[in-house]
């Protein structure tokens, strides 16, 4: 009897639950709202998961009784004492099979590594990095808890930037940019004061899905824009800098796996943060994760029971890019 293998990327603004068969085949996808338990509870993750994942079985045509094994990644989930409440809310989904839960940057490194170890650096809404040594004994993290903690850069950090540096023209305690006029005609204000003074009192709302516009005026020639790009990569490749060193990987040949949209926005984003990583770890190699963080879970449940779990890692990635084709 064929074994079937479910996986979830539980997010901040969304939630993917993808099912695969034991060659790697991908054959049912869900999607739904976000389940990161810091904004929508644990009850919320629950909701969502159970939502993606009813979706994902029944065009799979399967019941939960028939996964053989699961993995979850979920945002939010930093810390040992989140585990217990995490592993009640995927509860709801009445799973019988083994499963393992870990922070979502780690189904990145699953799908993106060749090896299954090394660093991710997460860049979408926000930002995260993880790591896994050889053995996968060892983890390295930094807090998940983005600017509180001084850890940058998603969208939602480099549009703060943003806001200030148009903050800072207007004051005239920065130069001219590019950026005011692009955010004025974004927010259909009617000038920088306009702007400025809709964001103290919280008539307007800024968030990460305005990010493309600073690549957008970087690309025109902005010098500020570039700068703040510049910025992102180097916050970027400090954060993978903490874990490489947290793993003493100094010294080693191996994969830092980008995740995330933010990496789509430009090339200096991708340079600025090699170069503040090849200071430390010359020999780190880049990869660009181009198939939904989702398959990666997929591998983490298939190694719940599969010792060659890691041999499936290929077919499963071009299964779900043909699926993801199919549906789109």
């Amino acid at each position: 009897m064929p074994r079937y293998f479910l996986g979830a990327d539980v997010g901040a603004t969304k939630t993917h639950v993808l099912i695969a068969d034991e060659t790697g085949q991908a054959i049912g996808l869900g999607r739904s709202g976000p389940g990161n338990h810091e904004t929508v509870g644990y009850a919320g993750l629950s909701e969502a998961l159970c939502a993606a994942a009813n979706q994902a079985l029944a065009m799979a045509g399967l019941s939960v009784d028939q996964i053989a094994g699961a993995g979850f990644g979920v945002a939010g989930y930093d810390w040992p004492s989140e585990r217990e409440p995490t592993l009640r809310a995927i509860g709801a989904l009445g799973l019988t099979a083994p499963i393992d839960a870990v922070n979502d940057t780690l189904i990145g490194l699953l799908a993106g590594s060749s090896e299954g170890w090394g660093v991710a650096v997460v860049s979408g809404t926000g930002c995260n990095c993880w790591g896994w040594d050889r053995t996968r004994r060892r983890i390295g993290q930094v807090t998940g808890s983005g600017q509180w903690m001084g850890e940058a850069a998603g969208g939602t950090e480099l549009i703060a930037k943003a806001v200030q540096v148009i903050a800072h023209e207007w004051t005239r305690r920065g130069p001219a940019t590019q950026l005011t006029p692009a955010f004025v005609r974004y927010t259909g204000t009617l000038s920088a004061a306009d702007l400025l003074e809709g964001l103290v009192e919280n008539r307007l709302r800024l968030d990460a899905s305005a990010a493309p516009l600073v690549f957008e005026v970087a690309a025109q020639g902005d010098a500020v824009a570039h700068d703040l790009i510049r910025w992102a990569g180097c916050e970027l490749g400090q954060l993978a800098v903490g874990v490489i060193r947290q793993l003493e990987f100094e010294a080693l040949d191996f994969e830092v796996v980008l995740v995330g949209s933010l990496y789509d926005g430009s090339p200096l984003l991708i340079e600025a943060m090699q170069q503040a990583v090849h200071a430390v770890a010359p020999a780190a190699r880049f990869v660009r994760l181009d198939t939904p963080p989702v398959a990666g879970a997929v591998l983490l449940g298939m190694e719940q029971v599969m010792t060659d779990a890691a041999s499936l890692r290929l077919p499963l990635m071009a299964s779900t890019k043909q699926l993801l084709r199919e549906l789109n």
